[in-house]
Formats: C-alpha cells, sequence, structure tokens
C-alpha cells in the first residue's frame, strides 16, 4: 500500500518553505495588486476572496472528517474553479487525494495529485503533490512512470530525502539493490532532524545488506 506519512510531520517541511520563501510571495502580490487597485483595494479583495476559499474549505474538511467524501467534491470542485491560484486550493486537492487513497479509491485520487503538480501554489504544495503521485504510482505498479516524475522537477529543496527515498523504494522493487542503497543512503544523509523516519531507512538499508552510517544528530 501507499506510505502515507503524519499530516503534522510534513505540515512542518512545508512550514519551513513558508519561512523561507513566504515575505517574497507577499511583496510579490503587493507589488502585482497594488499598481492595478491601490493597496487598500486589493487588501480589502484578498481578506473577503480568502474569507471565501476558508469557508469553503472548512465546510469540506468536515464533511471528510465524517467520511462524506461524494459530498466534500462539491466544495472541492468551487474552491478548484473559483479560488484555483490559491493555497486553499492546492490544500483541499491534497486532503481529498488522501481521503480517496485511505477510502481505497486510488485511481480517484491520481487527478488530484496531479492538479497540485500542475498548480500547486505555493511552489512547496506541489513538490508534495509530486511526492506522493509517485508513491501512488509505485504502488499500482507504474515504477517507470513514478521515477520519471521525480525526475521532472529540478528544485526540491527541503524535500530532497522525500524524493530520495521514494526513488529507493522504485529501485527495490525494479531489483536494482545498489541504486536502492545509494539513494537510502542519499535519503539519510539529507534527512533533516524531526521530519522524517530514520529508523525506517535503516531498516530499508539493513535489509539490504548495507552499512549503516552513523546518526550524526539526526532523531
Amino acid at each position: 500500500m501507499v506510505e502515507i506519512y503524519d499530516p503534522k510531520e510534513q505540515d512542518e517541511v512545508v512550514k519551513k518553505w513558508f519561512r523561507d520563501n513566504g515575505s517574497a510571495i507577499v511583496m510579490g502580490l503587493v507589488i502585482a495588486f497594488g499598481g492595478l487597485f491601490g493597496f487598500k483595494q486589493w487588501q480589502s479583495w484578498q481578506i473577503s476572496s480568502k474569507q471565501q476559499a476558508s469557508t469553503e474549505f472548512e465546510v469540506m474538511s468536515e464533511l471528510l472528517t465524517d467520511g462524506q467524501l461524494d459530498e466534500a467534491m462539491s466544495n472541492y470542485q468551487t474552491l478548484k474553479d473559483e479560488y484555483g491560484k490559491t493555497p486553499y486550493a492546492s490544500l483541499a486537492a491534497l486532503q481529498m487525494a488522501r481521503a480517496r487513497v485511505e477510502a481505497q479509491q486510488p485511481d480517484l485520487a491520481v487527478s488530484l495529485y496531479r492538479f497540485v503538480v500542475e498548480n500547486g501554489y505555493p511552489r512547496a504544495l506541489s513538490v508534495v503533490a509530486r511526492e506522493r503521485l509517485a508513491r501512488l504510482m509505485l504502488d499500482q505498479g507504474q515504477p517507470d512512470e513514478a521515477l520519471s516524475l521525480l525526475n521532472g522537477v529540478k528544485d526540491i529543496s527541503g524535500f530532497e530525502s522525500r524524493f530520495a527515498e521514494v526513488k529507493g523504494d522504485i529501485y527495490f522493487s525494479q531489483g536494482k539493490n545498489d541504486e536502492a542503497v545509494a539513494a537510502y543512503l542519499e535519503a539519510l544523509d539529507t534527512l533533516e532532524a524531526g521530519v522524517g523516519d530514520r529508523n525506517m531507512l535503516v531498516l530499508k538499508l539493513e535489509s539490504l545488506g548495507a552499512e549503516i552510517p552513523e546518526d550524526g544528530g539526526q532523531s
């Protein structure tokens, strides 16, 4: 089955990306909209739009919590159609995809992940979706397609360990043990403290008879 990470753990990766890049995003929006409408008009529009998108997202999340996936699709579709360039649409697609996978409906999760891969905002969410979709493809017996998807992006800052581990899983499924070991070692080397599962990587390496490097302070 697809390996589903703790969402709180993945959130830390996304939050780190926001800390590194968030101010630039805000400044770019201020410059882009400020020249057209003036800052106050832009600010008013932003607040109203954000509130509407937030409401749709909250309702969708509650429906998913109650297991009403089909009903939640209506709210997701609104977010996608009307607020497709906002983080709410990307987060909603990721939540809906996760719910489909957990409900044993992986085929319905593919298009949701692809939407975020192609349209995700901010960029960090697109990278998250790419990694999750690659895992899903591997689980569906498409290792070549999964590897191609992972190799289709250059900037994966903050997600290097995730991508390397999935590549290791892909190589292992193809019987390419040497490549799998190299990928798992790379995942260990780029693993950040508090993010990811070092013990799982160690188990994968041990199962392949690989020498395990010292912890180096990771937990």
